[in-house]
């Protein structure tokens, strides 16, 4: 059987899909992993020499690219089934190259990958580069999802989404533990700062988009299907309406710690209880509410959801709010790397 699969991503829907199916197939193999992102050459580029001398930091962040984010969201699926699992990221023109290298560096046995099948070239691992890959490996190669062929159904569609979107908030929640946790073994104060940014994210996007959105459509849709989740969705809503004020009182922890008027260990403790409650409730919600909606909404029921989560629903604020969004998720993720490093 494979024990170790090399697991190509590129950061698009499709490949959100596919960091659930090889979690799923890892578990049942008692296998690790090794997700992989590739990002273009910018230094190699006439734009990318120029600006790496007129703006320093631009370029790195540009060149960094969205490999911390693609790679965070993959640790965190792994992470919520205690999977082991490693993240590498390479720079390259050739993503096909690149995978094989990869894949015999690290000693794998299968390569997991998607396709994006004859929709083409629009991402970083499309279907001529899944075609090359299988053309030159010396290894076995699974194609596990083919775009196309996903495309018509509407509550896969709505379950990658919220996932990925719970996988957002799991890397976020998890920076934050992290920044603590290093900087308390390394007997150094934690970047204030980057605890904000983490806060920020976590009080703007759980907050403001997601959280409304399970509770208009998901979880309201479910309520007219069936009261078997009655319970559980009523500690769900509980807990949403009182989130802001949790991450309220992180803030105001962090704010003591920055006028010194309490000791780092108290804002380390606030945070955890924070974390593990934040965990509780995305675990929840993956383990039991999406496996009931999954068994008991209509397709009508999951268009709507997809459309709403898709769009944003009524909630959507903008589409430069949206970006700018992504945008700090980004980097925060590239900042967590940097310091894991």
């Amino acid at each position: 059987m494979y024990r170790h699969l090399l697991v190509p991503l590129d950061g698009s829907e499709l490949a959100t899909n596919l960091v659930t199916q090889a979690v799923d197939f890892a578990r049942s193999l008692g296998a690790r992993i090794t997700f992989f992102t590739a990002r273009d050459d910018l230094g190699g580029t006439d734009e990318g020499a120029l600006l790496r001398t007129l703006a320093p930091q631009d370029f790195a962040e540009r060149a960094a690219g969205d490999a911390g984010a693609i790679l965070a969201k993959a640790r965190s699926a792994a992470g919520q089934h205690e999977l082991q699992c490693a993240t590498v990221v390479r720079t390259g023109r050739r993503p096909w190259e690149l995978i094989l290298q990869v894949a015999e560096e690290r000693g794998c046995d299968l390569i997991f990958m998607a396709s994006h099948g004859l929709r083409g070239l629009r991402t970083l691992v499309p279907g001529s580069q899944t075609q090359k890959v299988l053309a030159h490996a010396r290894l076995p190669v699974l194609v596990a999802s083919v775009e196309r062929n996903a495309a018509d159904d509407a509550a896969t569609a709505a379950i990658g989404i919220i996932r990925d979107e719970h996988r957002s908030i799991a890397s976020v929640l998890t920076g934050l533990r992290n920044a603590m946790r290093q900087d308390s073994e390394r007997d150094e104060t934690p970047d204030l700062d980057f605890i904000a940014g983490l806060l920020r994210y976590l009080k703007t996007f759980p907050e403001v988009l997601h959280h409304p959105k399970e509770d208009q459509f998901l979880f309201a849709k479910l309520a007219a299907r069936t009261h078997e989740a009655d319970d559980v969705l009523a500690a769900l809503r509980r807990e949403h309406e009182e989130g802001g004020a949790q991450i309220a009182a992180v803030e105001a922890a962090v704010e003591r710690c920055r006028q010194h008027a309490a000791p780092i260990g108290e804002l380390a403790q606030v945070i955890d209880a924070f974390v593990e409650a934040q965990w509780r409730h995305l675990n929840t919600e993956e383990e039991q509410i999406l496996p009931a909606a999954r068994k008991h909404l209509s397709d009508e029921d999951w268009r709507a959801i997809e459309h709403a989560f898709r769009a944003h629903g009524d909630f959507r604020v903008g589409s430069e709010y949206d970006e700018s969004l992504r945008k700090l998720f980004v980097k925060l993720m590239n900042m967590t790397a940097s310091s894991d490093n």
